[in-house]
């Protein structure tokens, strides 16, 4: 017997229209901008539970930093591309109609010694008003933006910030924490390293560092060395000098309860490049846990490579390829004082930061697990 066919087969599916996703109220949101020595970056974000959901972003690099090293000045054409993508996001800004922000410049503005009448100029050209931080809020803003991948097992925390123009460190006690609190403790260091007297237990800021090194200062110092592997060994030496007087410096800690949480483009990328990426996908990369010794084959990969194998690497990326070498070689620093089989990548920092900060202060984020 053939079977029966059912009434209505072959006509047409019919349409159902899914209602358009509402927008977010513009009173929900918070926007946080960091225009550092190499890079422009901006998030708009909603409190979503503990954490936050990005409506839109921008990211370019800038370069504002150029030439700074031996000037002491912004040029002209740095200055030029960071005010047209300024005002990238000044449109952003007010197409999403955010009324709280922050927008913070730093090492770069820090040092130049015309800063101030390029904080002038964004404002008279886009109407946007900069706000130069101090080392200690840049390093604050990074650790407090790391807090979710802070491990409950961890004693002793030293987070990594590598930028453009500086590099912030920050070591941290949470011994005295219940484990299950611990990465809320470092949250709650939003109200500063040394907050007031709290009913919480509290994490304890052992000491911080601000080198006036970063990925573009360092390449600039030793640009003049033409050996690849030679001004990669000194740039390492050289910037493990600086911490002479970090207090944690000559310390030796157990490794299975010492964590580092490495926030930059360096950490991101050589993370990227040790999973093989063919294209970068921060789902993979923000929160993986690496080793020294695999941090250390894929940077000996990059030393093998030499500059045109860094620079046509889809892994490293045409923006990244004349930085890689003098982040690698901060890192590589770090990891021969202090060696750990739990460096942490974070694909965040300041930006988070911010926003995790704003949203803390206003009491808008839900106290539960990130």
């Amino acid at each position: 017997m053939a079977p029966r066919r059912p009434s209505g087969a072959g006509l047409l599916p019919k349409v159902v229209e899914q209602p358009a996703p509402a927008p977010p109220d513009p009173a929900e949101l918070y926007a946080a901008l960091d225009l550092g020595t190499n890079s422009c970056r901006m998030l708009i974000a909603q409190p979503k539970g503990s954490g936050f959901h990005v409506v839109d972003s921008f990211s370019k690099s800038v370069q504002l930093g150029a030439g700074l090293e031996h000037t002491g000045r912004l040029s002209r054409s740095s200055m030029a591309r960071t005010i047209q993508a300024l005002r990238i996001c000044q449109q952003k800004l007010k197409r999403n109609r955010v009324r709280r922000m922050r927008l913070v410049a730093t090492e770069a503005c820090r040092r130049a010694r015309n800063a101030r009448d390029f904080i002038a100029q964004v404002r008279r050209e886009t109407g946007l008003n900069l706000e130069i931080i101090e080392p200690e809020e840049e390093a604050r803003l990074a650790v407090i933006s790391c807090a979710p991948l802070v491990s409950t097992k961890t004693d002793h925390l030293l987070v990594v910030d590598i930028g453009g123009g500086s590099t912030e460190l920050v070591w941290i006690d949470i011994t005295s924490v219940p484990h299950r609190d611990r990465p809320r403790a470092i949250m709650r260091l939003h109200a500063g390293f040394h907050p007031p007297e709290s009913p919480f237990p509290a994490a304890k800021v052992v000491d911080w560092i601000s080198v006036p090194l970063g990925v573009a200062t360092l390449r600039d110092q030793f640009q003049d060395v033409q050996d690849d592997a030679a001004r990669f060994a000194l740039m390492s030496w050289f910037f493990e000098e600086n911490l002479a007087t970090f207090s944690p410096y000559r310390r030796d800690h157990a490794r299975e309860r010492f964590q580092i949480v490495g926030t930059s483009g360096t950490v991101t990328t050589v993370a990227a490049s040790h999973l093989g990426l063919s294209r970068y996908d921060r789902t993979k990369v923000d929160g993986l846990r690496m080793t020294s010794d695999q941090i250390d084959r894929v940077i000996r990969g990059y030393l093998d490579m030499g500059p045109q194998g860094r620079r046509s690497d889809p892994r490293i990326g045409e923006d990244r390829h004349a930085l890689i070498m003098s982040g690698s070689a901060i890192l590589q620093a770090l990891l021969r004082i202090w060696p750990t089989d739990r460096l942490s990548v974070a694909d965040r920092g300041l930006r988070e930061g911010l926003l995790y900060a704003q949203m803390s202060a206003d009491g808008v984020l839900e106290d539960g697990p990130f």
